[in-house]
């Protein structure tokens, strides 16, 4: 993959706005007929066009599909979704999609990171880990080729130089093996342009679908707003995130972000064991929730919906989505507004 550039996206003033700053667009990729969705694939792909047309209301939608899925798309989408015919190995955007950065010019630029499928959990992922590289030059911006391994739903940024991850994730040696917490760190702050680090020490307990992050920060927390966190805290004893969200909690509450601020943990109870409520996207004055099907999603919704006072909430089916792995956020990605950085 061609790569003549000297600067990384910090030295050029580049840094990763917040998910709540105004959107051009939302990428996302179609569902490949994949053994491990185990006869769900139509089933998926109907939750990813609900995701999709949802968010269409209120901004565009670019589907990246294998070439010949594009019939698909728009039979299941409509015609207000984008096709973009590009190979892929999996349908996980917010995973192996390019992450978008600005500078103080209104310049977005494409940072492109190298993807293993989750430690090489996938058999092949040649495809996914070449798309990004392919989108952004569709999409015309800059781009900068990061020399490790990430995924975007193991970050969460506030758009003033603070990034939230997880130490289950990010120093798992089925990622990246040769590097340290500190090598970590940097590079980090090289590509995505942030200033501070806060580590919590775990994901999501049930971290375990056919397609397993290890511990994911999207699975158990989303930003507010700068120095706010929505973070999974479950009430209940029993449930198999109370004392990994305690902990997280502990250590949230030890943390600051690149402003000095302390951060307001709001705490997520969970919904009667199910608890992939904070896997939601905030699109232009709208946020995503997934719903399960059973009774207690309206308060999962209704949690998002009082963190998000200033947002419309809409629940969309996301049964299938869990089934595979992740919910709204792992299949979305925004691109940010702004002119392309040449």
């Amino acid at each position: 993959m061609p790569d003549d550039q000297v600067l990384n996206p910090k030295q050029e003033g580049f840094t990763m706005p917040a998910e709540w700053e105004p959107h051009e667009a939302t990428l996302m990729a179609w569902p490949l007929e994949a053994d491990y969705w185990q006869g769900r694939a139509q089933e998926a792909r109907q939750e990813w066009a609900g995701v999709a047309r949802t968010i269409a209301d209120f901004e565009p939608v670019v589907m990246v599909c294998n070439p010949g899925d594009e019939a698909s798309v728009r039979n299941l989408c409509g015609a207000a979704i984008e096709p973009l015919p590009i190979p892929i190995d999996d349908s996980w955007m917010r995973d192996s999609g390019p992450i978008f950065v600005r500078n103080e010019a209104g310049e977005v630029a494409a940072v492109t990171f190298r993807f293993n499928a989750w430690g090489e959990r996938l058999p092949r992922w040649d495809k996914d880990d070449a798309m990004p590289y392919t989108v952004a030059k569709h999409l015309g911006v800059k781009i900068f080729s990061a020399p490790f391994v990430l995924e975007g739903g193991a970050i969460l940024t506030d758009g003033e130089g603070t990034l939230l991850t997880t130490e289950m994730c990010l120093l798992n040696p089925n990622r990246n093996p040769d590097m340290t917490k500190e090598q970590i760190e940097e590079g980090l702050r090289d590509y995505l342009g942030v200033e501070t680090i806060v580590w919590l020490p775990n994901g999501f307990s049930t971290d375990v679908g056919p397609v397993a992050t290890d511990g994911h920060v999207d699975g158990v927390a989303h930003y507010v707003e700068p120095g706010k966190i929505l973070l999974l805290v479950p009430d209940d004893a029993s449930d198999a995130d109370y004392e990994l969200g305690r902990a997280n909690l502990e250590r949230l509450s030890e943390a600051r972000d690149a402003r000095g601020r302390s951060i307001e943990a709001v705490h997520l109870r969970g919904a009667d064991g199910k608890n992939c409520y904070p896997n939601c996207y905030v699109a232009n004055g709208v946020v995503i929730v997934p719903e399960v099907g059973l009774p207690v999603d309206a308060e999962g919704i209704a949690q998002i919906a009082a963190a998000f006072p200033d947002h419309e909430t809409i629940g969309v089916p996301a049964a299938t989505i869990g089934f595979g792995g992740g919910g709204p956020h792992c299949i979305t990605q925004q691109v940010p507004v702004g002119k392309p950085a040449a």
